[in-house]
């Protein structure tokens, strides 16, 4: 067939209709499309239809190449999970604009025949919510985030040269779409072995978990008012395949120095507002952080600098914000950096704290035989998804240390055997973990 030829697809690649959809945005956005004749394109099921138009351009076929890439050959034990996730990888869905991730995962959960609810967020972003059934109240949720930090890059696939192994990169392939298409997998295959049924186990994705979490917000909102409930929640993080026993809290705050500016040469007749953050900053750097034995040390990072100011000038004001990864608890690490800035307030025309984001630390549940557990020193949308009396596990495929980098990937092998724990989880959630 001609769209086969077109991207070289091998004879069994089986183009869905969602591949339509990117393919006919992507012929929109970057081909010069002739209406003059039909692409006839084959899909999934029963559904067929064409694409109207030419692709003139080298580059613009490659491009569409790249996007359909078949799985290789050695992906075959779980092809369905491979192809997914590389479909969903291909759909961008950057935090704040998760819209086109948002619209696949749907509408795939609903050609796999469960019910799906889309659960408004912000300017008019959807959370995903699919069930089976009418029982919306299940014994276990499956949960993890549809967005990615920026920029955005395709899928490929490697072979690293040196162990061997295949690695899947792309943005999200790690964090968290591959927890995502193997939380997918893990309820498909339970489905059909007949281990689950309607009122078992559903399915959250959420959008805006990298930006402060107002879509598992938003979620948990509409949810608690319709008392929807279940007993244990796993959430689908970047883990290593190990069982996590909790993470680290967050204070995130800005702190702003108005000081009053003058010519340098004479900086008695001024308040230098950089001098006084810089003092700040200094005491925040090297402060004793209370830790834990869990979750080890507390540890603070300065992040943007606003001190913009010419040389000659004495600066009227300087800024910056601050974000604590906390292993102690957030009343603990509040009450030390007031006291840092209390100690150089009288130094400035004034000082201000605004805190941006606080969160203490999470302890989760880990009860479960043939896991590794390991402690994580970042945040999740843990606290954002009100405790009702269940469970809260977090576990997935992938390393946390290469997420949102610019070679984010996947192993193969990681997202393989994170189906099979997936179905652990759930198994030992519904007390029939014997039967594996």
């Amino acid at each position: 067939m001609i769209l086969r030829g077109m991207l070289d697809l091998p004879v069994d690649t089986v183009v869905s209709s969602m591949m339509i959809k990117a393919l006919v945005s992507l012929l929109l956005g970057l081909c010069t499309v002739q209406v003059s004749q039909a692409v006839p394109i084959e899909v999934s099921g029963s559904v067929s239809g064409s694409v109207s138009g030419s692709v003139s351009g080298s580059a613009s076929v490659h491009a569409l190449a790249e996007l359909f890439q078949p799985v290789p050959p050695e992906f075959s034990e779980r092809r369905e999970l491979f192809e997914f996730h590389r479909d969903f990888v291909n759909f961008e869905s950057l935090s704040n604009a998760e819209y086109k991730g948002s619209d696949f995962l749907g509408e795939y959960l609903e050609q796999k025949g469960l019910n799906v609810e889309y659960i408004a967020s912000s300017n008019g972003r959807k959370n995903v919510w699919a069930y089976l059934g009418t029982k919306k109240s299940t014994k276990v949720l499956l949960t993890s985030h549809i967005d990615t930090v920026p920029p955005y890059f395709n899928y490929s696939v490697e072979k690293n040269e040196q162990d061997g192994k295949f690695r899947i990169y792309g943005r999200g392939s790690n964090d968290a779409k591959a927890s995502i298409a193997a939380q997918v997998t893990a309820f498909d295959e339970l489905l059909d072995e007949g281990e689950i049924g309607e009122g078992d186990v559903s399915l959250l994705y959420v959008v805006g978990e990298e930006v402060g979490g107002d879509g598992m917000v938003s979620a948990d909102k509409q949810l608690v008012s319709r008392n929807i409930n279940w007993n244990s929640v796993i959430f689908g993080e970047p883990t290593d395949n190990e069982l996590a026993v909790g993470h680290k809290g967050i204070y995130y705050f800005r702190i702003r120095v108005y000081g009053h500016s003058c010519h340098s040469a004479y900086p008695d007749l001024g308040v230098d507002a950089n001098r006084v953050l810089i003092r700040i900053m200094n005491d925040l750097e090297v402060a004793d952080w209370p830790g834990s034995k869990l979750l080890g040390d507390t540890t603070a990072n300065i992040g943007e600098i606003d001190a913009s100011n010419a040389a000659n000038v004495v600066s009227p004001y300087a800024a910056c914000t601050v974000l604590i990864r906390v292993a102690s608890s957030v009343e603990d690490i509040s009450k030390i950096v007031q006291q840092i800035i209390n100690k150089y307030s009288k130094e400035a025309l004034k000082v201000e704290l605004q805190v941006e984001q606080e969160s203490n630390p999470v302890y989760l549940d880990y009860d479960v035989p043939g896991f590794n557990h390991s402690s994580l020193s970042f945040s999740t949308d843990v606290p954002n998804l009100s405790q009702r009396g269940f469970k809260r596990y977090i576990y997935g495929p992938g390393s946390i240390h290469n997420a949102h980098s610019a070679n984010e990937y996947v192993e193969v092998e990681s997202l393989m055997r994170s189906v099979d724990d997936y179905k652990k989880l759930v198994m030992h959630s519904l007390n029939l973990l014997e039967k594996m």
